[in-house]
């Protein structure tokens, strides 16, 4: 644990230039210091590019925004000054929005120094410290950093103090059908619940199961059981049918290597219980092909 903490802290602080946030900016005909908090009018801030959360709670927002207007704002946002002489929002987006919906004309705000890059890792650091997004908006989050700048997974996760586990696991969701992706979103299933279906490897499976999890409100132990049940019949299954092929009875044997003189090469017949099978013929040219079909009395 505290490894994690000490990894993510040096994640922060190498967000933070300390050197540039000692820089002085206009502000609004003002000075602000990069660094300091300063209060600065809604209008003059512009959304957050990067910004990996997509959903905000409407009921939530409205909470925050009474509170606002009875409390103000008690932790302030962060900001980066633009070349357009604006400010970008980094973090506290979620904020912002509650105190538009409150009326307020400005807005308490650390000013910055960060680049793109920072950008997006410190909106997604403070909402998964928040734990305000969803599973697939960390998943998407995680594989936007990973594209954008060439991280490996074990790279991600000493950026991000987090275990690579960790990390493998929201990725993994990614490759799940779209239905269930949206389903997670949604918080129709869980995160644990997704896990499991990730083992099965047949999408109208995954799909199948997902459709029965709706259906019965099965836990994630549940889903967890079904998924083990069916993972060791189809290897039973296959077990069996290549016990059953390797297995030749005596005749067959026979049969087999009859053809593997007449051919010239080692051929391989199978054949279940069923009495359904294959003879392959292998070969490794052109030449050897026509020798065989000239030794079976087959046309070229």
């Amino acid at each position: 644990m505290n490894t994690k903490k000490r990894a993510l802290g040096r994640g922060l602080s190498a967000l933070f230039d300390n050197s540039e946030n000692e820089k002085l900016e206009q502000d609004m005909g003002e000075i602000s210091i990069a660094g300091s908090v300063a209060n600065i009018l809604i209008d003059h801030i512009e959304a957050n590019p990067f910004q990996p959360r997509n959903h905000f709670d409407e009921t939530a927002l409205k909470d925050l925004s009474n509170s606002i207007k009875e409390q103000g704002i008690i932790q302030p946002v962060t900001v980066r000054r633009t070349d357009k002489g604006k400010y970008q929002l980094i973090s506290g987006e979620r904020r912002l929005k509650a105190a538009v919906m409150a009326g307020l004309r400005d807005i308490p705000a650390y000013i910055r120094i960060a680049d793109d890059g920072a950008m997006l890792e410190m909106a997604l650091v403070e909402n998964i410290q928040r734990e305000n997004l969803n599973a697939m908006e960390i998943s998407l989050s995680y594989q936007q950093l990973i594209d954008d700048y060439n991280l490996t997974q074990e790279q991600l996760s000493e950026r991000l103090g987090k275990n690579r586990t960790t990390i493998t696991n929201y990725l993994r969701l990614l490759k799940l059908p779209a239905e269930i992706q949206v389903a997670i979103r949604q918080d129709k299933i869980t995160m644990g619940h997704a896990r499991a279906l990730i083992n099965i490897n047949d999408i109208k499976k995954q799909l199948s199961l997902y459709y029965k999890i709706i259906e019965k409100n099965l836990s994630v132990r549940n889903v967890e059981e079904l998924v083990r049940k069916a993972s060791e019949g189809v290897k039973k299954d296959a077990d069996q049918k290549t016990a059953a092929m390797v297995l030749l009875p005596p005749k067959y044997q026979r049969i087999k290597e009859t053809i593997t003189k007449v051919v010239g090469v080692n051929i391989d017949l199978k054949r279940n219980t069923n009495g359904k099978g294959n003879i392959i013929i292998p070969f490794v040219s052109d030449e050897e092909l026509d020798s065989i079909l000239h030794k079976l009395s087959l046309p070229k």
